[in-house]
């Protein structure tokens, strides 16, 4: 199990200094969401700085860029990184597709499907395959020399998907390296959904389960004082809370033992209490959800609850941290990654 951290992107100056930071603390890699900021401008920055660090962006918004422009930038980024870069995209949601991006949202499960192939076929085009491409929503088959980045003497970029119902997980299974598991992912969704369906996609395409990674970002509740405690509760509610709004995600919740979590948080939401929603969020919650220790005890906790299934453990809290959490982090990571090798 390897053990990246989570960011987001921050101004391009900045990202060398946090990619240096990232590898002295001990991380194996760094996770790029994509939200204000694009993720591939502050990959590029970091991995100038820190080539040997893993990188991944986790998501990048798929369907606003073609599947040519993704397969390029990948493809520069992994030559960049010697090889350590995957390709993580996601769908995102209605509202930001078509009213942000000004794109098509319509099936997205296919959508994302297709995507996924279309990319592959652009990899197999750089190589100097014939560029043929014919899907339901992308259709590829122009690429000569002069517009092609070239062969690279590396593998293909991985490229993964967040997957969060079962259907997704299946396709994930069928065509993506790696899945990104949702933040509210505990070890019973994990079981229950996550392992069985990406085996079950696996098996359409006679493709072994152990060929897919499962990556999965957990929240952890850390310290060894109340007051570092305290704080950290009081931000994975805030956390949790925000995930729960989501009505794709009741499920999650339901099946855990917590029904009708969903509902009482939209309410607070359309009511315009925060604070109302954060406190729906139970320790009861948090047990579930999180992961709390001492700083000794964190990576123990880690890896009893995640080492048989994950690949790559992703430390949601570790990017916003102050440099002296941060640097414990680095130790924690270093801890997880030599005793699980």
């Amino acid at each position: 199990m390897r053990v990246d951290m989570m960011t987001g992107p921050k101004p391009l100056q900045q990202m060398g200094g946090l990619a240096n930071a990232t590898k002295a603390a001990g991380f194996d890699g760094m996770l790029f969401t994509e939200g204000g900021r694009t993720a591939f401008p502050a990959v590029t920055a970091a991995a100038l700085a820190e080539p040997d660090l893993h990188y991944s962006t986790g998501i990048a918004v798929a369907f606003p860029r073609s599947p040519m422009i993704s397969a390029q930038v990948a493809w520069e980024l992994q030559e960049a990184t010697g090889g350590n870069f995957r390709l993580g995209l996601g769908t995102q949601v209605r509202t930001h597709i078509v009213r942000r991006y000004g794109g098509e949202f319509e099936r997205p499960g296919p959508r994302l499907r297709d995507y996924v192939l279309a990319v592959k076929a652009c990899f197999a085009g750089f190589r100097g395959e014939q560029l043929d491409h014919h899907g339901e929503f992308y259709e590829l088959t122009f690429l000569n020399a002069q517009w092609s980045p070239g062969a690279i003497d590396l593998p293909d970029p991985l490229v993964d998907i967040a997957a969060v119902n079962p259907w997704m997980l299946t396709m994930a299974g069928e065509v993506a390296d790696g899945v990104h598991v949702h933040p509210i992912a505990e070890p019973g969704y994990i079981d229950r959904h996550v392992i069985p369906s990406v085996a079950a996609g696996a098996a359409k395409t006679g493709r072994s389960p152990d060929e897919i990674a499962l990556i999965v970002p957990v929240t952890t509740i850390v310290g060894d004082s109340d007051e570092e405690i305290a704080r950290d509760r009081a931000a994975a509610k805030q956390m949790l809370s925000f995930y729960g709004s989501t009505p794709n995600y009741a499920f999650i919740w339901d099946e855990a033992g917590f029904e009708g979590t969903t509902a009482r948080i939209r309410d607070k939401q359309k009511a315009g209490d925060f604070a109302g929603m954060a406190a729906e969020i139970t320790d009861d919650h948090l047990a579930t959800f999180c992961t709390e220790a001492s700083w000794d005890g964190l990576a123990d906790a880690l890896t009893q609850k995640y080492a048989a299934t994950t690949e790559r453990l992703v430390l949601y809290n570790a990017g916003n941290e102050t440099p002296e959490r941060f640097e414990k982090y680095g130790t924690v990571a270093q801890f997880i990654t030599a005793e699980t090798g």
